[in-house]
């Protein structure tokens, strides 16, 4: 079978079909009929479709993906949602392993945003609400959990899960692509990604509600940080993203992170999520004040002087911040600064203070995490 021009289709829900205009090429009808003709506009704005070294697919197997010739192939679309490909990484790892530096990719998701919004306009009133939560549960809570994992697996062959938009870009992010463009059609998601680098080929994401962050500890050592899950699976390989589509808003947090989930948000408010840091202070890798343990793409925002100043010493559970109550970022720098010098002279007539201004912000002054 020639697969550099062949659309494989698989079963597909109904969709609407809009009538191609009498000038489209065979391949170019094929995509109008399988996603609509605002989705070929999408598609022919980054691609050339009917390019010999384009493959277009509709398809949730890899294995479709492995025929390809690696050296004559510049643009993958697939256009099957990926909610129904089993194994995700695999899927994206061997497109990224077909295609060669700078090339792109195209394909769709059903995100969690939208499904919600799809659920909720399809059943009454009450009763949606009922739905999407035992939607959830089943498709979002059982693929996750050890207990559940393989009754979920065997019973819908991972067909139909609930996937994020973070999760989406961040697993896309893991596999060795960067993000160009998105667009939303109906209830689906599309991406338009180019290959930059390699797959991670991460054998171990952060799934469960207990993870670690890799920080930068005393001495420049890297360190897991252990907290409450508050973000979507594979959230942490978006940083540079976020920080470059939206940068920081005041207090140095990024602006618009659609990572934090709704509940995250409120065990951010109590730093309830902070919780599993005693053990990082049991371990002396963290003290109960100090500068915040930072990712290594965060710490490349600061000063180089600041940089090396903070890698003397380590990190702490209550950062200066919460004295201070910096407003701008160029203030966080100018606070921790400040906190570090003292702390040099004087660690713990130093450390004594800040706990007590931190504690009179937070108890009595309402100072709460975003």
């Amino acid at each position: 079978m020639d697969y550099k021009r062949e659309v494989l289709v698989e079963p597909r829900v109904k969709t609407t079909t809009l009538r191609p205009k009498v000038h489209q090429t065979h391949l170019e009808k094929r995509i109008c009929e399988e996603a609509g003709a605002k989705v070929l506009k999408l598609v022919s704005s980054y691609i050339n479709i009917n390019h010999p070294n384009t493959q277009v697919f509709s398809t949730s197997t890899a294995f479709n993906i492995s025929k390809l010739e690696r050296k004559h192939i510049n643009a993958v679309v697939n256009l099957k949602r990926i909610n129904d490909i089993r194994r995700i990484n695999k899927f994206f790892e061997t497109i990224n392993e077909n295609l060669t530096t700078g090339s792109t990719f195209i394909g769709c998701v059903e995100t969690l945003e939208l499904r919600k919004k799809r659920l909720m306009n399809k059943f009454p009133a009450l009763l949606n609400r009922l739905y999407v939560f035992g939607d959830y549960v089943f498709k979002r809570v059982f693929p996750k959990l050890p207990v559940t994992k393989q009754f979920y697996f065997t019973f819908t062959g991972g067909r139909n899960r609930i996937i994020s938009r973070a999760e989406t870009l961040g697993r896309l992010y893991s596999c060795g692509f960067e993000v160009i463009h998105e667009e939303t059609h109906g209830y689906l998601f599309y991406f338009v990604v180019k290959k930059v680098k390699a797959p991670a080929y991460d054998l171990s994401p952060s799934y469960g509600p207990v993870f670690g962050m890799s920080r930068i500890g005393k001495n420049g050592k890297t360190i897991k940080v252990y907290k409450l899950r508050t973000m979507y699976p594979y959230s942490e390989y978006l940083q540079q993203y976020i920080y470059e589509k939206n940068k920081l808003e005041d207090g140095g947090k990024f602006k618009n992170d659609f990572r934090i989930t709704d509940f995250g948000g409120i065990m951010r408010k109590f730093w309830l999520d902070e919780l599993p840091m005693l053990y990082n202070l049991l371990k002396f890798e963290l003290k109960i004040v100090g500068v915040r343990p930072l990712s290594k793409h965060y710490l490349s925002l600061y000063p180089e002087e600041l940089v090396e100043l903070r890698k003397k010493f380590r990190p702490g559970l209550v950062p200066p911040y919460y004295a201070d109550m910096p407003k701008s970022f160029d203030e966080i720098i100018e606070s921790e600064s400040k906190y570090l010098q003292a702390y040099r002279k004087n660690p713990l007539i130093t450390d004594i203070r800040y706990f007590v201004k931190a504690f009179v912000n937070i108890v009595f002054k309402n100072a709460r995490s975003k």
